[in-house]
């Protein structure tokens, strides 16, 4: 759906994104994470065609009435409807028909009379998103979703990103959130000062990043860390009497692999 070569940007003598190069598949879900500040913002307004880059090239596979955008520039009118407003973007795409069904899947569809500046946080946010999909977009670029939201809203856009996924609709996502990404994308690129410093399935970045030990837990509430060696084992077991409950393998999480690879923290 997106293919990315040898992709730079220079704002005067400060570059912002330096050689990306990256695929995104039609119909995945991929995730582009790293720190306030990394590119990421400026890597989706380069393919959605808000700024021309200084080098490189880029194919987008989509034209721009089968694109969908949700930023921090997004906007509603905060004196009309929900309704309303989610018509008038369903108008500009030539999308009426689907105004109904949209603001029943991001559950608005009791609220569909309110205006917008009486919307809690949760609700505008979800609008925002119905404006983004009402003319069921091939392409949807998300540029931190979730931000600042209540646990109960965030699991009600995850499950309407992973239909939306199901749909066919292919989602490039920026975010902070890590458990968010472990739960939604099937790629993640992590960027770091403008460079594209890993790029991976979540399981090939916890099999790559994977401590090389094991921990051990007893029946006596007692747990312990051992190497992946059979001796090493054999030797820590024999020193108990206990029985064993678990053994799991330690994997780090997606923020643990990240400051691994770049000293940084990804807020």
């Amino acid at each position: 759906m997106i293919i990315v070569n040898n992709l730079s940007i220079s704002f005067g003598k400060k570059k912002v994104l330096n050689n990306l190069h990256f695929h995104v598949q039609q119909g995945e879900i991929f995730g582009f994470l790293g720190p306030s500040g990394a590119g990421k913002t400026t890597t989706i307004k380069i393919l959605t065609n808000q700024l021309i880059p200084t080098k490189g090239s880029i194919q987008v596979n989509a034209s721009t009435s089968q694109i969908g955008i949700l930023s921090d520039n997004s906007g509603v009118y905060e004196r009309l409807t929900v309704w309303r407003n989610l018509q008038f973007f369903a108008e500009l795409h030539n999308s009426q028909e689907n105004v109904e069904q949209i603001l029943k899947k991001v559950k608005l569809w009791d609220d569909k009379d309110k205006k917008v500046k009486d919307l809690s946080k949760g609700m505008h946010q979800r609008l925002l998103l119905a404006c983004a999909i009402v003319h069921k977009p091939k392409l949807l670029f998300l540029d931190e979703p979730t931000a600042s939201l209540d646990p109960a809203t965030v699991e009600a856009i995850h499950d309407l990103l992973l239909e939306l996924k199901n749909e066919g609709t292919t989602i490039f996502l920026t975010t902070h959130n890590m458990e968010e990404a472990s739960k939604l994308c099937d790629h993640i690129a992590f960027l770091n000062k403008g460079k594209i410093v890993e790029l991976a399935t979540i399981l090939e970045l916890k099999l790559k990043y994977a401590l090389n030990k094991v921990r051990i837990t007893f029946n006596d509430n007692t747990t312990l860390e051992v190497a992946k060696d059979k001796k090493e084992l054999i030797k820590a077991l024999q020193k108990t009497n206990a029985s064993i409950i678990s053994i799991h393998s330690l994997e780090p999480t997606l923020a643990d692999i990240f400051l691994q690879l770049t000293g940084r923290n990804l807020k």
